[in-house]
C-alpha cells in the first residue's frame, strides 16, 4: 500500500521525486514500519537523500505524521514532505499481551490504559446515559451518508485504485483483484437491521455492536505538504492551508470522548468559535462516542461527518488522520466550503484536532 499510495502522489502532483525532504509514516502495530515507509519510498522513487521515519499516536498517527512534516516546513528545516497513514487492521490487533509492571497498575487511570477499545466504548454508553438506540441510529445515518457520498461519486478523487493479490479463505485460491472503492459501505443499512445485531463486547454492555462500530478496514493514506513560496515556485495549485494541530487528555477509561477535549482547545488557540467551522470530520470509533462529541459539542449534525465516516468506511488507526484530511479536503472542494476541523479520539485516553483552510474555493 504505501509503495501505490507514493507512485500515485508522486505521479498526480508530478512533482520531481528529489525535491522531496522527508516521509513520515503514521502507523500503530507494524514494529517494521520505519523499514518499510525507507524502502517504500526508495521504490517509488524518491532519492536515498529523503529522509523516512514513523510516528505512533495510536488513532491521530496519520494526523500526527501531517503535524511533524508540517512542523518541519515551519521550522524551515525542509521545504518539501510527505505525510502519510496507514495500517493492515486484518493483520493484527492492538491489545496489550501481558499487564504492566504491578507498580504502574497501582494508579487506576495507567491501569485504566489497558481497558480494551470496546470495553472504553460501553463505559462511555454507561456513564453518559447514551442508549443502543441513539448508537444505531448514528450510525444507521452514517452508512446512509457514505452510501449516498460512493453513489454520486463523491469519494472518487479521495481514493487511488489498488491492484493487489487476494488469497480466498475458502479455496485458498490466490486471485488479482484491483481495489478502487470502499467496500465497508453496506447499501440499504437501516436502522432496524442495525438494531438486531447483537453486542460485540457482552462481557462490558450490550450497546455497541459491530454495526455501530468502525469496522475492521486496510488502508492507507498521503498528504503531500509544502511551504508556499515553494508551491509557487513550482506551480503547484495550492488545495488548502495546514492551520496547526494540539492534542488534550481525556480519562483513559472513556478515551472515545478526546474530541471534546482537543476541539475546544484548537479552537481557542485560533481564536474561533464553533459555529465558524463549515465542516468537521470526526472519526467514529464507535458510535457511543460520536454521539456523545455531538452533543457535546454543540454540534450541528448536518456539518459532522457529511460523507459518513468511520462505522461505514473503516477505521485503519495509524491511516484515519491522512484519511480524515483527503476527505475533507475533497468535500469541502465539491460544496466550496472554507474552515475544516479534523478529530479524533485516541486510545489511552486522548484527542487530537486540527485546522485546515480549503484555498479552493
Amino acid at each position: 500500500m504505501l509503495y501505490a499510495l507514493l507512485k500515485e502522489t508522486l505521479a498526480k502532483s508530478q512533482i520531481d521525486p528529489a525535491l522531496i525532504e522527508d516521509v513520515c509514516l503514521g502507523n500503530v502495530n507494524e514494529v517494521k514500519a520505519a523499514y518499510m515507509v525507507r524502502a517504500a519510498a526508495l521504490a517509488a522513487g524518491i532519492p536515498h537523500t529523503a529522509g523516512a521515519s514513523t510516528v505512533n499516536r495510536f488513532c491521530s498517527s496519520g494526523l500526527k505524521a501531517v503535524q511533524d512534516i508540517a512542523n518541519q516546513i515551519q521550522l524551515g528545516a525542509i521545504d518539501i514532505g510527505v505525510a502519510m497513514g496507514a495500517e493492515l487492521m486484518s493483520a493484527a490487533g492492538d491489545r496489550l499481551e501481558q499487564p504492566f509492571n504491578e507498580e504502574v497498575l497501582r494508579n487506576q487511570e495507567a491501569a485504566d490504559c489497558m481497558q480494551p477499545m470496546g470495553q472504553t466504548s460501553e463505559n462511555i454508553g454507561k456513564d453518559f446515559d447514551i442508549p443502543r438506540e441513539q448508537q444505531d441510529r448514528y450510525a444507521a445515518e452514517s452508512f446512509r451518508r457514505a452510501e449516498a457520498a460512493q453513489k454520486n461519486g463523491w469519494l472518487d478523487d479521495e481514493i487511488t485504485p489498488i491492484t493487489v493479490k487476494v488469497k480466498d479463505p475458502k479455496t485458498g485460491e490466490v486471485k488479482q483483484v484491483t481495489l478502487s472503492r470502499d467496500d465497508g459501505i453496506r447499501p440499504g443499512t437501516t436502522f432496524e437491521s442495525l438494531s438486531k445485531i447483537r453486542p460485540a463486547f457482552p462481557q462490558f454492555g450490550d450497546k455497541s455492536t459491530g454495526g455501530n462500530s468502525s469496522q475492521v478496514t486496510d488502508g492507507a493514506a498521503s498528504v503531500l505538504l509544502m511551504r508556499r513560496s515553494k508551491a509557487i515556485e513550482l506551480n503547484q495549485p495550492i488545495l488548502a492551508k495546514f492551520c496547526g494541530a494540539t492534542v488534550a487528555g481525556v480519562p483513559p477509561r472513556v478515551m472515545g470522548i478526546g474530541p471534546t477535549a482537543a476541539i475546544p482547545k484548537l479552537l481557542s488557540k485560533f481564536q474561533l468559535d464553533k459555529n465558524d467551522i463549515d465542516i468537521y470530520e470526526i472519526n467514529e470509533a464507535f458510535a457511543s462516542m460520536a454521539v456523545y462529541c455531538v452533543k457535546n459539542l454543540g454540534l450541528d449534525h448536518a456539518k459532522v461527518n457529511p460523507r459518513g465516516g468511520a462505522i461505514a468506511i473503516g477505521h485503519p488507526l495509524g491511516a484515519t488522520g491522512a484519511r480524515q484530511i483527503a476527505t475533507i479536503l475533497s468535500e469541502a472542494r465539491r460544496t466550496k466550503s472554507k474552515i475544516l476541523v479534523t478529530s479524533m479520539c485516541i486510545g489511552t485516553g486522548q484527542g487530537m484536532a486540527g485546522l485546515l483552510v480549503n484555498e479552493q474555493l
